[in-house]
């Protein structure tokens, strides 16, 4: 049976006339439209994730002769069967992962290891994200942030493509050597390339590494180029928090999928870091880790759903 699918056009900010209540301001450009707010001195910008469809998780061949273990086979079958999901609102998401300026500005202090006010803060429990979402809401009237459910985050880092990356088919020469992931990510592979910090994780050992480096660590967001709807990073620098559990896949079409929403459950997370292989940095890459995790490749970036 098919399902009936209606797509929400009720607000779009190309049709609305004026922007959000919430922005300090907006516009469009290339890739579409944004808007951004402003805490403090600091001023995050969001993009216009329109409503559509996808092909959520991940094509058979694509996670083929990945895994090297039990543990790795596990969550490759996670992505699979690849099945369409409707997103029935737009929404708006940072086009970058939260950085250590805009923490530092909401809250008491900064846990990163690697501190840089245009790195991502990382270090961050789901339970730590959201004490900040209270309070940076509490600081922008209408603001109303949230964490992004696994199908929004998805929806968003595809960006309307249906390959392993926004950007295209991934080439896997190694555990730590993809060339297309060079100019969209920091992995493994490359974010050890000119590392500016004297703070940075010995890599001298890792394997096959695209660009071999002594010291590798998180970098500066925006750096590398951004998926068609102008978000970076989505793959790559940190881990991001999704909103919901792990969800199990089936072959049916799906509207506005969550997964379980149980307090104290398992989170997924997200895109890869700058720390991880290459075959974990790609768009359908999922697992799920108990919402007081924390370590230094894990972050996240905040949406707002409403209009």
């Amino acid at each position: 049976m098919q399902i009936p699918v209606v797509i929400d056009t009720a607000w779009h900010p190309l049709t609305s006339g004026c922007p959000p209540e919430w922005a300090s301001a907006w516009g469009q450009d290339e890739y579409g439209v944004f808007a951004a707010f402003t805490v403090g001195a600091v001023t995050q910008r969001l993009r216009w994730i329109p409503p559509g469809r996808f092909l959520m998780g991940s094509a058979e061949d694509e996670t083929a002769g990945l895994a090297k273990a039990d543990h790795e086979r596990k969550w490759l079958e996670a992505e699979h069967p690849q099945h369409e999901v409707y997103i029935t609102e737009g929404f708006w998401l940072f086009d970058t992962p939260c950085t250590q300026a805009l923490w530092e500005t909401v809250m008491p202090s900064n846990p990163s290891r690697f501190k840089s006010p245009n790195r991502p803060v990382e270090q961050i429990s789901w339970d730590d994200t959201q004490i900040f979402l209270q309070r940076i809401n509490d600081l922008v009237p209408g603001l109303n942030l949230v964490l992004p459910n696994e199908a929004q985050w998805e929806h968003a880092c595809r960006a309307g493509t249906h390959t392993a990356l926004y950007s295209g088919a991934i080439e896997i020469l190694g555990d730590c050597n993809a060339p297309a992931l060079d100019p969209i990510a920091w992995y493994a592979g490359n974010s050890g390339v000119e590392y500016d910090l004297s703070e940075g994780e010995d890599s001298s050992a890792w394997p096959e590494m695209q660009y071999p480096n002594p010291l590798s660590g998180t970098r500066e967001v925006g750096r590398k180029q951004p998926n068609p709807w102008g978000v970076y990073d989505m793959l790559g620098n940190v881990w991001e928090w999704c909103a919901d559990g792990l969800r199990d896949y089936g072959p049916g079409t799906q509207l506005n999928p969550v997964g379980s929403l149980e307090p104290g459950g398992p989170r997924v997370v997200r895109g890869g870091s700058w720390s991880d292989s290459a075959g974990s940095c790609r768009c359908a890459y999922r697992f799920h880790i108990d919402p007081d995790s924390r370590s230094d490749d894990l972050g996240f970036r905040c949406a707002r759903v409403q209009g």
